[in-house]
């Protein structure tokens, strides 16, 4: 007969037992409530009560908390990030025919990056002018047109009066009448061909035009030159290179004043404010001081935080791009409690907060919200201006049960 399997059994059974019959006096026994004295662990100095073998209450370790005022600064982590950044492309297509400037290079707004071979553009614009020319010379034969058929018209309708009378008084015939007539409509449609002579002479003069400006807008797109102040994070296009329209000429940074950018959670963001002040803490220790300038109306979709951005003056270009910053915007102030961490508990729904005794040794439940977490314990609002935090001793017990407490005052 086996022995080890027997034993199995029936160590399974009581083991059974006690959790599903017995399991009140085994939950009894665990929290003390048998004579057993529970002690738990506490802060150094920290008195802890132990459980009156008459009365069955636990004993708890309660902080005697009231609000103070604090900072409560907005933290988040970012990035500097340059304030321009503007890659200078090719608008037309050439070779290039001017010597390379070389990263790092300070540029000013206006200097030359990058000088195209004109090839046979300054021809062209020769041509278009030649064309403009020539169509400006043709608006005095245009308009001489105009005033001679007006001239014609002015005999056709003298001629026309003449006859109209003379057949009035029986000393012409209606074929004269007729022919005057035709000879005035012959006039004005002539005055019409030679208006519109005029209009497409002077349709001519602005084709011509647009053709100039057009080959010296295309002479100018050989001379790239820099958009505004600051320095070249890479060369320029090598002398002999051939840049096709869009490509890269050079790629140039503003560094004089620099952008902290951090992204805020949406549950802090309105505590964001546009000018507020702002400070940073570099990875190389450096810190620095700024004003909020932008507050991303759109989160997010992946993060759901929403973009700031913070201007830092740098005039001695020493704030690089891409640097990592760990940032503070100051917000208003707001009162709060300063507990330790392992304070907080979560209640049967799963929220956050702690667990309190009052002046009937009852205790009560406060969901909490963190304002700030800082080496010396977390800062929390949510709770009454004092309060009798429990901090050794809140997960043994829940919301409504009497303690047994002993207090602590802050500080300790």
């Amino acid at each position: 007969m086996r022995v080890i399997p027997i034993l199995t059994a029936v160590t399974v059974t009581a083991g059974l037992y006690m959790l599903v019959i017995e399991r009140e006096a085994l939950m009894a026994y665990a929290r003390g409530e048998n004579g057993t004295a529970v002690e738990e662990t506490a802060a150094p100095g920290t008195e802890v009560a132990q459980n009156n073998t008459n009365d069955g209450l636990v004993g708890v370790v309660a902080l005697r908390s009231e609000e103070r005022e604090i900072d409560s600064a907005v933290v988040l982590r970012g990035q500097t990030q340059a304030i321009r950044q503007v890659e200078v492309r090719a608008e037309t297509t050439a070779a290039v025919i001017s010597d390379p400037l070389r990263k790092g290079a300070n540029v000013k707004a206006g200097d030359v990056l990058c000088q195209l071979d004109p090839g046979t553009r300054h021809a062209a614009l020769l041509e278009a002018q030649a064309r403009l020319t020539e169509a400006r010379a043709r608006i005095p034969e245009a308009e001489a047109n105009v005033a001679e058929a007006r001239a014609r018209l002015t005999e056709a309708e003298i001629n026309a009066n003449a006859a109209r009378k003379l057949i009035e008084g029986g000393y012409a015939s209606e074929t004269r009448r007729a022919a005057t007539e035709a000879a005035e409509r012959a006039a004005m449609a002539g005055i019409a061909a030679a208006e519109t002579g005029v209009e497409t002479t002077r349709a001519g003069i602005e084709s011509a035009a647009a053709g100039v400006a057009a080959a010296q807008r295309e002479i100018d797109r050989l001379t790239i030159t820099a958009p505004f102040d600051g320095l070249l994070e890479s060369d320029t296009a090598e002398l002999g290179s051939l840049l096709q329209s869009g490509g890269l000429c050079a790629t140039v940074i503003q560094l004089d004043t620099i952008k902290l950018v951090g992204y805020v959670p949406e549950a802090m963001v309105d505590r964001v404010k546009l000018g507020a002040a702002a400070g940073a803490e570099l990875a190389t220790g450096k810190r620095v001081q700024g004003i909020v300038t932008f507050i991303s109306r759109s989160a997010d979709p992946s993060t759901r935080t929403f973009e700031v951005d913070i201007a830092v003056p740098n005039p001695d270009l020493s704030i690089r791009d891409g640097q990592t910053a760990d940032i503070m915007i100051s917000a208003d102030g707001a009162k709060a409690h300063r507990i330790p961490q392992s304070a907080l508990t979560l209640n049967n729904e799963g929220q956050l907060g702690v667990r309190t005794v009052d002046a009937t040794s009852t205790v009560g439940f406060y969901p909490v919200r963190l304002v700030r977490d800082t080496p010396e314990g977390v800062w929390i609002t949510g709770l009454p201006e004092k309060a009798d935090i429990i901090i050794t001793g809140q997960d043994f017990v829940t919301a409504g049960v009497t303690v047994r407490p002993t207090f602590q005052e802050a500080g300790q």
